[in-house]
């Protein structure tokens, strides 16, 4: 089985330090399950201009993300409320 890398983006960092606990373990969980599965059952891929790009609800919450499948990557770009995540993305 492939173990993927995982690479969370200093923004996505403070947004997820900035986050209740309960919530940052929750999606500190999804995020570490990456490096076995990255398209985990509810994940979906982002439409249109952002190929490549998925997003993973937790809750209210969302994780944006980018799989670099030839290098066994994955790259956390940003995390949110699902209100706010999708600004400026």
């Amino acid at each position: 089985m492939k173990t993927y890398q995982i690479r969370i983006l200093p923004t996505a960092q403070k947004e997820l330090a900035s986050l209740p606990g309960a919530i940052q373990k929750r999606i500190g969980k999804k995020i570490d399950s990456f490096q076995e599965n990255p398209r985990p059952p509810g994940a979906r891929m982002l439409k249109e201009q952002r190929n490549g790009f998925y997003r993973l609800r937790v809750g209210d919450y969302r994780i944006l993300y980018e799989i670099k499948s030839e290098t066994l990557l994955v790259v956390v770009i940003k995390v949110g409320h699902r209100r706010d995540v999708y600004r400026g993305f």
